[in-house]
């Protein structure tokens, strides 16, 4: 099975530090993150982005594949992943991560459709490592 990797640099204290992330792949690299991106808004990326990223894309190729189970293709799948950081406990946790997606399924039924929407959150690698709440809004164009 397949084993990938991502890795980070970090210098510096909290707020005024700063730090790069790449990907095996390349497709981040050296890609800056701090306290201000995370925080404030300034450009660059950070963790919880990236964990949506990764949700998305996961759950998408997760619901391709739960539709193929039933002979099912479909012309496309957009998915959008907010994943929320809150204040616990005195510290910060990943609380939840929401699904935004748009399914089109030519001659499939919207119940069969938003099945496998439920059964692909559910099962999907990204949603399992989670281990948090995932919501999800799905709907068929």
């Amino acid at each position: 099975m397949p084993k990938k990797h991502g890795s980070a640099h970090w210098e510096g204290g909290l707020k005024d530090g700063k730090g790069r992330v790449s990907m095996e792949s390349g497709a981040l690299n050296d890609q800056p993150y701090g306290f201000n991106t995370r925080f404030e808004g300034k450009p660059g990326t950070n963790p919880e982005e990236m964990i949506a990223a990764a949700h998305a894309s996961c759950f998408s190729m997760a619901l391709s594949m739960v539709l193929g189970d039933s002979d099912l293709t479909p012309s496309s799948i957009d998915t959008k992943a907010t994943v929320t950081l809150d204040e616990v406990d005195g510290g910060f946790a990943v609380t939840k991560s929401h699904l935004d997606v748009t399914v089109s399924v030519p001659d499939a039924s919207d119940e069969d459709v938003l099945a496998a929407c439920e059964t692909a959150k559910a099962n999907c690698p990204i949603s399992k490592l989670l281990a948090t709440e995932i919501t999800m809004d799905a709907k068929v164009s």
